[in-house]
């Protein structure tokens, strides 16, 4: 498999605060990638820049080789990158079909098939389609976000903290999702606080740590790493 995505020496800056120093990372087509590390790390930041929300200092991001740093977020999900950000930020005035429309906002096509995909990865959506999206439940909200971000037929999706702030029962449930998403050929870069269920689902990680790569290796080898495991998986089992 080739490299869908590849970083070259990408930094960031806030004012004098230096977010993002140098980094080089890359995600096979077809796999899952995960960045891990603490809050403050710099792992969000990587998404939006890859996403052209916020602007880098240097480097370059290759997508199917053509370096789309610089290009309006626009230009970025016509590519195919759409980003599902941290808080999920759906429309809450909107109901769940409009929300999902709006991720196909790009396209001229005809979109059914697409909001039946959705549909048949999400049941409740479909169930809840006239329903205004702020008084879904987080899951739910969490669900649409998701949903939302496949209407634009990405090659590539980023998902920033997908399982922050939900019942266990319903991370499980995102983290299944995830697992088909992938297997139906779309590539995922996931940023997780809990790293011990993004390790078991990616095919390769990196640990950030005040905006540097500190660790590199297959999920299954970062689940077994003490280093890892100490900082970041607790007391948590396999």
């Amino acid at each position: 498999m080739s490299n869908i995505l590849e970083i070259q020496d990408l930094s960031v800056a806030y004012g004098g605060i230096q977010a993002i120093k140098g980094i080089s990372l890359s995600a096979k087509e077809g796999s899952i990638v995960t960045l891990i590390g603490s809050n403050g790390a710099g792992k969000s930041s990587t998404l939006r820049s890859i996403a052209g929300i916020v602007k880098a200092k240097t480097g370059q991001v290759l997508f199917g080789g053509e370096n789309i740093l610089g290009m309006s977020p626009d230009q970025i999900v016509k590519r195919g990158i759409t980003l599902v950000p941290e808080g999920r930020r759906v429309f809450p005035n909107l109901s769940v079909v409009e929300n999902l429309r709006i991720g196909a906002y790009l396209r001229k096509d005809n979109i059914a098939s697409d909001l039946e995909y959705v549909y048949s990865l999400f049941p409740r959506l479909k169930e809840r389609s006239w329903q205004m999206a702020g008084t879904l439940s987080g899951g739910e909200q969490q669900m649409l976000a998701v949903g939302r971000a496949l209407m634009a037929r990405p090659k590539l999706i980023m998902m920033d903290e997908p399982s922050l702030g939900l019942a266990p029962l319903v991370v499980q449930g995102i983290f299944e999702i995830i697992r088909t998403i992938n297997e139906d050929g779309i590539t995922v870069l996931l940023i997780e606080q809990n790293a011990n269920m993004a390790l078991k689902v990616a095919d390769y990680a990196y640990v950030m740590q005040t905006g540097e790569i500190i660790m590199e290796g297959s999920g299954a080898e970062l689940l077994e790493n003490e280093q890892v495991k100490e900082a970041y998986l607790g007391k948590q089992k396999k």
